[in-house]
């Protein structure tokens, strides 16, 4: 997984992961890792995310205030 950058300072992601239709995601203090994928009907929300990651801003947030990305995860 690759570090995010987390420009803000106070992100709670740590790492990511970015495939074609998937992006997995680390938090602070979490061991589990969530993935988000297509197989949720969340493409759009995925392309968004993937942006974001590589920018090290805002994934967090994204995640967190969009009630339909929220929700619609799996964990490894």
């Amino acid at each position: 997984m690759e570090t995010y950058k987390n420009l803000s300072g106070d992100s709670g992601v740590t790492h990511f992961e970015i495939g074609d239709d998937f992006i997995d995601v680390k938090f602070k203090g979490k061991s589990t890792i969530y993935i988000y994928s297509n197989s949720r009907n969340i493409q759009h929300h995925i392309d968004a995310m993937k942006v974001l990651a590589d920018k090290g801003r805002g994934l967090c947030t994204y995640i967190t205030q969009n009630p339909t990305v929220k929700n619609k995860y799996g964990k490894r």
